[in-house]
């Protein structure tokens, strides 16, 4: 005969046919448990599960009947709210009724609405949270950066740095002030004291060409050509871009050449909007950025002699990777003692360093480097200025 599985108490338990004839046969030696005031619901009222029969013989465990309650009682179970008017209509069936206190409900959902208005959920509940977003209809214009800036210093909630100063540096061949954009006249470059003048405004030049190395040769004599031209589209002087068309007499800035729409080529050559190729080119160039190491060729010597030459003036002029402050000066008495076979040493001289620091590996700081005079002799201070520490001073009779 099969077996059959009830759930009880969320337990499974086994019985058999035969066990069940066996256990009405002994029904007056077994002591009875105390009678349910609910009536037994018929056999049919149970779960009965067909799969996964266990194989087990229940012969060898006839004290689970005595632990576990009997099929006949089943638990009670409090129903839900929903379902009490159900179990009201069965008269077999026993009845509970749960009183709750009346609580506000300030949200409507719709599993509140389906329920009785006198019942209540006892126990955890969910809900769900929707959003709904409404985007007007017609254009929507976003507010630009500037419009946000304005909104945000208003409101204070900015941590701005300190605007940076203007850069008022001028260069010699289109006039034009500060850094120009990477894919235009570029960084500016020094030429000399005071001189500035754009990356691509010398090297588009037609004097000046490109050593392997970087430099740019030539840029003194382009200059001085320059001021003697006039260009065709600004009608300034400091043209020196030119059209490379035979007997053209037509000449540019390299910022103005741009905005004529001339067209320039990869080796170097620039053609004016009068004898430029229809349509595109292979060899155009349309990008002019310059990230590879470029500088102008010049005779520092020759700079450092024509800035002493010219007295003290309150310029700051760099040299390699010295800044100067200050040349100083030597006094005819002072001539003996303070020069050697290579060098001077101008009391009163100042220049700055960025170099590595001699605290952490991977930090730099600066030093100020200072000759004076002590005893008569030239005294070498080098004065050690880093963040988050105290200024240290070293000196010595010797440069090195």
């Amino acid at each position: 005969m099969k077996d059959i599985v009830f759930c009880s108490n969320n337990c499974f338990v086994l019985y058999s046919a035969a066990v069940q004839a066996k256990n009405s046969e002994n029904k007056e030696s077994v002591p009875s448990l105390p009678q349910s005031p609910m009536k037994e619901r018929p056999p049919k009222a149970f779960h009965q599960y067909s799969n996964n029969i266990s194989t087990l013989d229940v012969h060898c465990l006839p004290q689970l009947q005595e632990k576990v309650s009997p099929p006949s009682s089943p638990p009670i179970m409090f129903p839900p709210a929903f379902e009490a008017a159900k179990v009201e209509a069965k008269p077999d069936e026993l009845k509970v009724t749960v009183k709750l206190k009346p609580r506000l409900k300030a949200i409507h959902s719709s599993l509140d609405d389906c329920r009785p208005p006198s019942k209540k959920w006892k126990g955890m509940k969910w809900k769900k949270w929707s959003i709904q977003i409404v985007i007007p209809k017609g254009s929507f214009k976003p507010p630009c950066e500037e419009e946000i800036d304005e909104f945000l210093k208003k409101l204070g909630t900015t941590l701005k740095p300190d605007p940076v100063p203007k850069d008022y540096r001028k260069c010699c061949f289109c006039h034009e002030e500060g850094d120009g954009l990477t894919d235009g006249p570029a960084r500016l470059l020094n030429l000399d004291l005071d001189l500035w003048v754009h990356l691509n405004c010398a090297l588009w030049s037609t004097e000046v060409y490109e050593t392997q190395a970087g430099a740019l040769i030539n840029v003194e004599l382009a200059l001085r050509r320059g001021l003697q031209m006039k260009c065709m589209f600004c009608h300034k002087m400091g043209a020196t871009s030119g059209c490379h068309r035979l007997r053209c007499t037509n000449i540019y800035h390299f910022t103005c050449a741009i905005k004529a729409q001339c067209m320039f080529f990869k080796d170097k050559t620039m053609l004016c909007p009068m004898h430029k190729p229809k349509g595109t080119h292979e060899q155009e160039l349309s990008y002019f950025a310059v990230f590879r190491r470029v500088y102008v060729q010049r005779d520092e010597v020759r700079q450092i002699a024509s800035i002493v030459q010219r007295g003290e003036r309150d310029h700051t002029f760099r040299v390699g990777s010295l800044i100067f402050h200050a040349v100083g000066q030597l006094l005819p008495q002072q001539m003996q003692a303070f020069h050697s076979s290579k060098a001077l040493f101008p009391v009163g001289y100042e220049a700055s360093r960025l170099y590595w620091s001699m605290r952490y590996a991977n930090r730099r700081c600066r030093y100020l480097c200072s000759i004076e005079e002590k005893d008569g002799l030239p005294l070498f201070v080098i004065k050690v200025v880093e963040q988050g520490h105290e200024d240290m001073v070293l000196s010595d009779t010797t440069p090195k």
